[in-house]
């Protein structure tokens, strides 16, 4: 297990426990979630995830699983005729929050966890992660789920806040810590929340540590990529063929 394992925000509790005050959080943020990640980020979320998109380069025929796909964002920009593209999140409610909007087309929603993906082994060509794998009750077994489930050659995109470079990190802390609660609070009506998400980006493994953690899992040819000096990071992994 990793120290995130054992927390909800700063806070030291039980998986149990995390597992339960992390569903109640997005229960809580569901109607308003979209939103607040554009007032958050300023909209620079909406380029991050194009970013990644582009990176799946998502084709005809594949399989593709965006894992914690939430309101299906993401999931929507990679469906397209002759492929399948499933959302699977452990929260209805925010699965039912994006079920309504236009573009769903052939989406596939699926409720289960990342530590339990409900798919056959070896039967997934590309999954995407997009801001959820911090919210995972078990790091390690979320990852060799994630392994388990793509086939071989598959590859596994993962898009998470990371430790942004140095000379950028007072500001973004002050930022997290004295604005975000507050968006929280207006627009959510979620303040505490919001200070769970904030605090949980300083519990995840910073770039190196997470790249290792998908070694270990059994990736081969895992790399990142920088966004927004390192605010953001994409990690690319590669099930062995």
């Amino acid at each position: 297990m990793t120290e995130i394992d054992s927390s909800f925000g700063f806070r030291q509790v039980s998986p149990t426990e995390r597992r339960d005050r992390i569903r109640r959080v997005f229960r809580a943020v569901a109607p308003r979630y979209d939103l607040m990640n554009d007032l958050m980020s300023m909209g620079i979320h909406r380029q991050w995830k194009a970013l990644l998109v582009r990176a799946v380069g998502a084709r005809t025929g594949q399989v593709i699983v965006d894992l914690a796909g939430g309101t299906g964002d993401v999931a929507r920009a990679m469906a397209g005729p002759g492929r399948t593209v499933i959302v699977c999140d452990p929260s209805t409610e925010m699965m039912s929050a994006g079920r309504h909007r236009t573009g769903n087309e052939g989406l596939v929603w699926v409720a289960g966890e990342a530590e339990a993906i409900p798919l056959a082994d070896n039967s997934v060509d590309t999954l995407t992660i997009s801001f959820g794998i911090r919210n995972v009750t078990r790091l390690d077994l979320a990852l060799a789920e994630i392994h388990r489930v793509l086939k071989p050659g598959g590859v596994a995109f993962c898009l998470e806040f990371s430790r942004p470079h140095r000379l950028i990190r007072p500001f973004y802390d002050l930022f997290s810590f004295q604005v975000i609660p507050r968006l929280g609070a207006m627009v959510a009506q979620a303040p505490e929340a919001y200070a769970y998400l904030v605090e949980s980006i300083r519990r995840f493994p910073d770039q190196e540590e997470f790249t290792a953690m998908f070694r270990t899992a059994g990736f081969a040819d895992v790399r990142y990529r920088n966004l927004s000096f390192g605010i953001a990071c994409l990690h690319i992994a590669t099930k062995t063929p």
